[in-house]
């Protein structure tokens, strides 16, 4: 009881329904997502044209995030490109249905991600404005593992309903979620707007400030945030997700009906880590949790070259939710941690449009080496960049958030007392 009493202090009511919403949205979107390269597949397809449509609709995203945070600071409104950027994307996923040629699924792709990029960073900043920083990474953790939640139920509804619903259906039957998600955007405070009351009161608003043109904004970051970015950015550039996963399963024999459960084994690791690792990565540091997860990039990426058993691929599928997990939240909460004040809104929206701009590149070199050398080259050029990524990171100074752990440690310390 004492544990859950901690696990819950200091998390503000939109933190939570931040979380319901990407619960929803997510159980919405893998409805659709994971089974896109699969349906490619069925269209005859190849292992290019899934990298350039994933690509293209990570790119496309990318690019609408260097105005939705700009525009989100500039007005100190977020929750409005939050509604917009949920309902865009959930009105768009049943058209998924009606594509019969890859050039349709592309299209429909592409337009989908409009609504995500018009709604991360702005999500993100709501989450920062809700918390204080020293539970930063509890708050990404559970608004991550929410998130994850959703990809775990969609997978369990999936290979229940998969067998007799198959894509197109799925695909229309993902709306309802999404329009639920919608809904509960609407309970939502602005920052502005939120009562400090209780666990609200150590949340220092901001007062309006003017904001700067784009350029000026960019170069105004500390260093420290850029190269993290950098390193970031290079992470996303070289990974490669679950649809590899998925392919990489199917290449060494399983089926569609079991490469949706491994899948759930992924997402179910990634959801049940999430938040311990925000909360372990608030006490240890995010440094401390980014080495632990490149250092287990490296090894999954290495062994993923060289496996062809089916029981091995099936535990790195373990090993990449584990890593994905320490990622996903500690990385936005290390771009909070190491951002002005005034910043945090800018910093988000910089770091998901530079790991979303290397999405096309990164997608594309990799289905290529896929495609047209082998899966085996694909894994070892990711390996290669990986030892980068863990050399620039040396270079990132926490200085900054080391101050936030102490601080963190000393408010557990009286909690214990």
């Amino acid at each position: 009881m004492k544990n859950l009493k901690y696990f819950l202090k200091w998390i503000s009511r939109n933190v939570f329904l931040l979380g319901l919403v990407s619960l929803l949205t997510d159980l919405s979107s893998q409805m659709v997502f994971p089974l896109i390269p699969l349906f490619l597949t069925s269209l005859w397809a190849w292992a290019t044209v899934i990298g350039i449509v994933e690509g293209a609709a990570d790119t496309t995203a990318a690019l609408l995030k260097v105005f939705s945070w700009y525009l989100s600071d500039k007005c100190k409104k977020r929750k409005i490109f939050v509604l917009i950027g949920y309902s865009f994307s959930t009105v768009t996923k049943p058209l998924f249905a009606l594509a019969q040629t890859w050039p349709v699924v592309l299209v429909f792709r592409v337009i989908e991600r409009i609504g995500k990029g018009l709604r991360d960073a702005p999500r993100d900043a709501l989450v920062a404005d809700s918390t204080a920083p020293e539970f930063m990474g509890k708050a990404y953790g559970i608004q991550r593992a929410m998130d994850g939640t959703g990809s775990v139920l969609w997978a369990i509804i999936a290979l229940v309903l998969f067998p007799y619903f198959w894509y197109q259906n799925l695909f229309v039957f993902a709306f309802i979620p999404g329009l639920i998600a919608v809904i509960a955007i609407l309970f939502v405070k602005e920052w502005k707007k939120m009562k400090k009351e209780n666990h609200w009161n150590h949340i220092h608003v901001e007062p309006k400030t003017q904001v700067q043109w784009l350029g000026a904004i960019i170069t105004s970051l500390p260093k420290n945030l850029k190269r993290f970015i950098l390193v970031a950015a290079l992470f996303w550039l070289v990974n490669f997700g679950y649809a590899f996963m998925l392919l990489k399963a199917k290449s060494v024999g399983a089926s569609d009906q079991n490469a949706i459960l491994y899948y759930v084994l992924f997402y179910g690791i990634y959801t049940l880590v999430s938040a311990p690792a925000g909360i372990i990565s608030d006490r240890v540091g995010r440094k401390t949790m980014l080495w632990i997860a490149y250092s287990l990039f490296l090894v999954v990426t290495l062994w993923l070259a060289l496996v062809s058993q089916i029981w091995r691929v099936i535990f790195f599928f373990i090993i990449f939710g584990l890593l994905f997990a320490i990622v996903d939240g500690t990385e936005r909460a290390l771009v909070v941690d190491l951002a002005e004040k005034e910043q945090k809104g800018t910093a988000l929206g910089v770091f998901h449009t530079a790991i979303g701009i290397v999405s096309l590149p990164g997608w594309y070199i990799l289905w290529t080496l896929w495609d047209k050398v082998s899966p085996q080259a694909a894994f070892l050029f990711a390996f290669f960049i990986g030892i980068g990524i863990m050399i620039l990171f040396t270079l990132v100074n926490t200085k900054k958030e080391s101050i936030i752990i102490a601080k963190n440690q000393r408010i557990g310390n009286n909690d214990n007392e």
